[in-house]
């Protein structure tokens, strides 16, 4: 039995879902001919209280497609140190829309009204870049899973409002922010010019992520996905895959929830783990001993068909998901309680 916990995107779909993907009707999704594409984007637009979506093959591309939307070439993104957009997305901001990113020294990858307003430069002062867009992810990555409350990003909205920037919310991870703080997604839609969600990690589909936004700024984000190579054409048997998440993976988070914050009680009482960040979703971090090196824990556990991922300085992460089971589940936490140094 292998477990892999390196992150929630190694899911493979059920036989269910897989079934739901077989009866699936088709089309040309690049003539927007696609119906079960254009039913998961006008189900998703609605969820969220927007005029329209687009399906993505990625939440990469969805990011960086809302980037080109509004931003222009020289311009500046405000966004959080250990942002998904910054660290993970292979330089796209810079080069597919040639803006730099202002990065914010915010708690757990989420920043403040306050941070972002600082971070603002003079429209007048033509030495620096024009900031023309504000960016936040939730949950955080890097973060280790952290939520934001509601009304923070409020307040985020009343200062794009007043200096007239954009808003944009990477919510690959989205679906657990709102199952652990009891949020509805109608909350989301009424505060950002653009959302992106992932169908692949937390809710188990093999691939896809969705963009949400106006009429006009989707309209335009057609054209982007195109130059970027985005456009696919029967592509609705993913769709169905997205859908059938929709519809049964959402609420079942919690038990990843549950999961993962038992594994970081447990890593608490070991005398090898130094740190344990709190666990509000899905990923847990802790950090090994100084005098430990991560890889040996990894290995340890690698012996053992357990497998999670390093982030470097000693952090180590744990992502639990639908295939995750509990058999599984008790099994990591008596091989972690038996690993000694």
């Amino acid at each position: 039995m292998e477990i892999n916990l390196v992150s929630d995107t190694v899911t493979k779909p059920s036989n269910e879902m897989l079934q739901f993907m077989f009866k699936a009707k088709v089309g040309d999704d690049v003539y927007k001919q696609d119906p079960t594409v254009n039913e998961l984007e006008a189900a998703v637009a609605q969820l969220f209280g927007k005029e329209a979506a687009l399906f993505f093959p990625s939440g990469t591309m969805a990011n960086q497609t809302a980037i080109k939307l509004h931003t222009n070439p020289g311009e500046q993104i405000i966004c959080d140190k250990y942002s998904h957009i910054y660290h993970y997305e292979g330089g796209g901001a810079s080069f597919n829309s040639g803006v730099s990113c202002c990065l914010v020294d915010g708690k757990r990858g989420m920043i403040t009204a306050d941070l972002v307003r600082e971070a603002i430069n003079d429209p007048e002062f033509y030495h620096a870049p024009l900031t023309s867009l504000v960016s936040i992810e939730n949950t955080t990555n890097k973060g280790g899973g952290a939520c934001y409350d509601i009304s923070e990003l409020k307040k985020i909205k009343e200062v794009c409002v007043e200096h007239n920037l954009k808003y944009h919310l990477d919510g690959a991870r989205l679906w657990n922010a709102m199952v652990a703080k009891k949020q509805h997604p109608k909350q989301f839609g009424e505060l950002f010019d653009t959302i992106s969600v992932c169908l692949s990690k937390g809710l188990g589909a093999p691939i896809g992520s969705i963009l949400i936004g106006s009429a006009a700024d989707m309209k335009r984000a057609l054209r982007i996905r195109k130059i970027f190579g985005g456009g696919m054409r029967q592509a609705g048997y993913l769709a169905a895959a997205g859908m059938y998440a929709l519809q049964n993976n959402i609420l079942r988070l919690e038990e990843d929830h549950r999961r993962a914050k038992e594994l970081g009680e447990l890593l608490k009482t070991l005398s090898w783990v130094e740190k344990v960040e709190p666990v509000e979703t899905n990923i847990l971090i802790f950090s090994v001993r100084p005098s430990l090196e991560d890889k040996w824990v990894i290995e340890k556990l690698k012996q053992k068909s357990i497998f999670i991922s390093s982030m470097g300085h000693g952090k180590l992460r744990i992502v639990t998901h639908l295939d995750y089971r509990e058999v599984m589940h008790s099994y990591v936490m008596e091989a972690l309680s038996k690993i000694k140094f």
